[in-house]
């Protein structure tokens, strides 16, 4: 018989409201504190803003005995219970779940979501009890299964009953899926994994998709533990469920200890019939690939071996540290690279996607005005809150993260003694799977290198210098070679046309900006000498310019017409714009791994 014995504090989940897109919640506390308090979160781990999901959080009233118990908020997210201790206390109240995202909730008659962090208050002095979550099955959603990393206690074969948490930090830590998903289970390197897909299309090819998902888990599983020692020679959970939803249009995921909430769109699912050529030609499809393996990544790579400031998270306001750049920028180097060594994508593939990474970086300003350590401790009110200024004023820890790993990958293999991959699975053992801070990592570069990297980590990751890219590239037999950039970076625009030309952002020290342009602006018409032409899209300038070099640009803002007069740039390599050719066969193999895509 199943454990079921009565713990410290118990949360009843009813989604019988699926039309009113509302959560029925009751928290019972078996022996409350005297004016016990409660709170919600304000943010999700992995999702660095202040988010304040209290504010869906509606109806809340408190009992003893069946006595109405008074209740007293604080601030924004966090309430006192007029409650006497010893006595079990129930909280009932609703959240409204319209989020269609990774971090929040979602409700409706065709699927439910939702990470702890928007539905259970946090009590506070018991966040180290045993918490258990009961999902119940209203009988209008008796097609519906549940998903979800959490470890059963009683439950039924759809899923729905009764799972427990050691702690509130695994609570938060497991989100649920329900709905009529499709689901398959499957082994990698002998531990289980499930993989569950809400709103997939009749098309779908789920043998091919748990198939590529098997190989790239097997890969991560293989990097972090092959060779190990005991404890660290097996992955640090016993069961792992991916949980996709799949939608019109949408891309996204969110990691979690032993489970990942993901966002693809419908079409990027490989579909029965296509052939291998189709699939493996499939952007989007690679796109998703690239997904799953990032965030599975993190199951190591921040869920565990993770920030110092991270080692026990406050879930009342921001968590700083300046390691992000290491934790999303690592991970995003080995997503693609996992890619390649489990042979699901090959070299000029790879090579592809890692130019689009190297561009990203140089066609933004803002590189060589914050450092990406700086960028981390940022996230906060830059990354996840940004604007028309963003690209001029920070840079993405994901991307120059990934290349401060990749020059850090191809400089230890250039000295001959270790390389990234060593690095890493050393921090492991080092941390024991937990907290580090950048010393660590020092000080393994130099256990394993036999010298220092004070100077490399203060240059790439402290400072705003470009990265050198090019030799540590040409060392291993990829060259970089550069080419024209497309008309709107030329310009220093970036722009969304689609019937009209709109001005996104104006970048730092551009044509567009010495111009006047605004971002905002609606860009008209062209004027050349005695000509003016309606523009539709970007690809309209060069075609009315014709051999004009200073034409006369007319842009509505506020409703004004303004004429800007615009100097057009000639179209020549300006070093912002590569592409990465393989010269030495041999030396690429030797980094990259696997010889050709399956």
């Amino acid at each position: 018989m199943p454990d079921i014995t009565p713990v410290a504090i118990h949360y009843r989940i009813d989604p019988a409201q699926t039309h009113t897109h509302l959560y029925r919640v009751a928290l019972t506390v078996a022996a409350p504190a005297a004016q016990q308090e409660v709170s919600l979160p304000v943010w999700i781990p992995g999702s660095y803003l202040v988010r304040e999901f209290s504010k869906n959080l509606q109806s809340l009233q408190a009992q003893q005995g069946g006595v109405p118990v008074a209740l007293q908020q604080q601030d924004k997210h966090r309430w006192r219970v007029q409650c006497v201790a010893g006595t079990p206390l129930v909280l009932s109240y609703e959240v409204a779940a319209y989020d269609t995202s990774v971090r929040t909730a979602w409700l409706d008659a065709t699927r439910g979501f939702f990470n702890a962090t928007s539905l259970c208050l946090r009590v506070h002095g018991k966040e180290g009890d045993m918490h258990t979550l009961e999902v119940v099955q209203p009988p209008a959603l008796a097609g519906w299964s549940l998903a979800t990393g959490l470890e059963p206690v009683q439950t039924a074969p759809s899923g729905f009953g009764l799972y427990r948490a050691r702690d509130y930090d695994e609570l938060v830590d497991c989100p649920v899926e329900m709905g009529p998903l499709w689901r398959a289970d499957f082994t990698a390197c002998g531990v289980p994994h499930q993989l569950v897909v809400a709103g997939a299309a009749p098309s779908l090819d789920g043998q091919r998709l748990v198939r590529d998902v098997r190989r790239i888990c097997e890969e991560a599983i293989r990097f972090w533990h092959d060779g190990q020692q005991p404890p660290f020679d097996k992955p640090p959970f016993a069961r792992y469920v991916f949980m996709l939803n799949a939608v019109h249009d949408g891309y996204g995921g969110l990691e979690h200890r032993n489970s990942t909430a993901l966002i693809c769109s419908r079409s990027d699912l490989p579909r029965l019939g296509q052939s291998d050529k189709d699939i493996h030609a499939s952007e989007g499809y690679t796109t998703l690939l690239g997904l799953v393996s990032h965030e599975y990544f993190h199951t190591w790579n921040v869920k565990r071996l993770r920030p110092a400031e991270f080692a026990r998270y406050d879930y009342t306001k921001e968590n700083y540290t300046q390691l992000l750049w290491f934790f999303e920028g690592f991970t995003s180097y080995y997503d693609d690279l996992l890619l390649r060594r489990a042979g699901l994508i090959d070299h000029a593939t790879y090579l592809k996607l890692l130019a689009k990474t190297i561009n990203q970086v140089l066609q933004t300003p803002g590189r060589l005005v914050q450092s990406v350590a700086q960028a981390s401790f940022d996230a906060w009110v830059k990354y996840y809150r940004q604007d028309e200024n963003t690209p001029n004023s920070t840079v993405s820890y994901y991307t120059k993260g990934a290349l401060v790993g990749l020059c850090l990958d191809l400089a230890l293999r250039q000295g001959g003694r270790t390389t990234l991959d060593d690095v890493i699975r050393a921090l492991w053992q080092r941390t024991q799977g937990g907290p580090m801070a950048e010393a660590d990592l020092l000080a393994v570069l130099q256990e394993l290198s036999g010298r220092n990297w004070s100077d490399e980590i203060a240059q790439w990751v402290h400072g705003t210098q470009d990265l050198p890219l090019a030799e540590l590239l040409a060392s291993h037999g990829i060259s970089l070679q550069t080419d024209p950039a497309p008309l709107a970076q030329r310009l220093g625009l970036r722009v969304q046309d689609n019937g009209s030309l709109q001005i996104k952002t104006v970048l730092r020290g551009g044509a567009a900006e010495a111009a006047g342009f605004m971002a905002g602006d609606e860009w008209l018409a062209l004027e050349t000498p005695g000509q003016a032409w309606r523009l539709h899209k970007i690809d309209d300038v060069p075609l009315y310019a014709g051999s004009a070099t200073d034409v006369t640009a007319i842009v509505a803002r506020d409703r004004r017409l303004l004429r800007l007069p615009l100097a057009l740039p000639p179209a020549q390599a300006t070093g912002d714009a590569v592409r990465l050719d393989v010269h030495d066969a041999a030396a690429a193999q030797r980094w990259l791994g696997t010889a050709s895509a399956v």
